[in-house]
């Protein structure tokens, strides 16, 4: 803007474009109070989400280590969001979208530490026992970020991916989904309470995404970029790395946290949900993999074995 007058016109513009008196809105401004750093934020109610179950101080730092990745996971979501909506979505756009992705999770990967150094292990082994049932595979936004990258049949357990395709119900494909192998026995069909809880709370949400990202998740979005640039070696490298990163590097990082707590000689060596937790994790049983396509046949065999 050129000077005052010029500002207060687009101002006039602005309100008017939208049917609204820009006197009011002025009026508005002149009583309104000055933001602040903890307004904005939102400081005090954000750090007043710690609520312990216990008197060990250690659960401090797991509850609040989880409610940091669960705002990482949201912004996560928000980048998959403006790529799978843009109107006109550039091969920039789209790389520099992912790379962002990438980065969220790789500060996921590398934060392991801060629970998996940061607690004693004698009062992880007691205040765990106060979270059951609850587990982080309860975490819904993880199971969205998954829906939004990938086509859904790369979700499904090995076992059944023969009798799924693109035209099988959603409500059926989220039956056999690879994670409900940590919480359903398949030859009784019976599901654990933590599952039934899971699903009683996020079914809907689950079945609507499923379907809202059927066709513009990040590999179809991926997949209707220029052919020159969806050969780039740079972009190639760029999926190939978020794709690892999430399916191997972070999975891999939770899978050795939890086994220095729960597979240390103390009590079941069982999760709090009551899962078998080492088959769930790692990514050599459940092989989940986002873009397979960018992946040779070696690399696919041995997915998770040498980590």
């Amino acid at each position: 803007m050129n000077n005052f007058e010029d500002l207060v016109k687009e101002i006039d513009l602005k309100y008017k474009a939208i049917d609204q008196k820009t006197e009011a809105h002025l009026e508005g401004l002149l009583w309104s109070k000055p933001i602040t750093y903890w307004d904005y934020i939102q400081t005090d109610a954000l750090l007043s989400l710690q609520n312990q179950r216990t008197v060990f101080p250690d659960e401090n730092v797991f509850i609040m280590y989880h409610q940091i990745n669960e705002l990482l996971f949201k912004m996560i979501l928000w980048e998959i969001k403006q790529v799978s909506y843009a109107k006109e979505l550039t091969t920039a756009f789209f790389s520099e979208r992912l790379m962002r992705i990438s980065r969220y999770f790789d500060m996921l990967t590398t934060s392991f530490t801060i629970m998996g150094d940061g607690m004693e292990v004698e009062q992880y082994m007691k205040f765990r026992h106060t979270l059951t049932p609850a587990s982080g595979f309860q975490s819904a936004q993880y199971r969205l970020i998954e829906f939004c990258s990938t086509d859904l049949i790369n979700l499904i357990d090995y076992r059944y991916r023969a009798t799924i395709d693109r035209n099988t119900p959603y409500s059926h494909a989220l039956e056999h989904l690879y994670w409900q192998a940590a919480g359903k026995d398949y030859k009784t069909g019976e599901k654990s309470y933590f599952l039934k809880q899971f699903e009683e709370k996020y079914k809907g949400l689950f079945l609507s995404t499923m379907e809202e990202y059927n066709t513009i998740n990040l590999w179809r979005k991926f997949k209707e970029l220029p052919q020159n640039d969806q050969a780039d070696p740079e972009l190639i490298k760029a999926m190939r790395h978020y794709d690892y990163t999430v399916n191997i590097t972070w999975v891999m990082g939770h899978y050795k946290a939890a086994q220095k707590y729960i597979d240390n000689g103390q009590g079941d060596g069982e999760a709090t949900g009551g899962s078998d937790w080492k088959k769930y994790m790692h990514p050599k049983y459940q092989r989940r993999i986002f873009f397979p396509e960018l992946w040779s046949k070696e690399e696919l065999d041995s997915w998770g074995e040498h980590v």
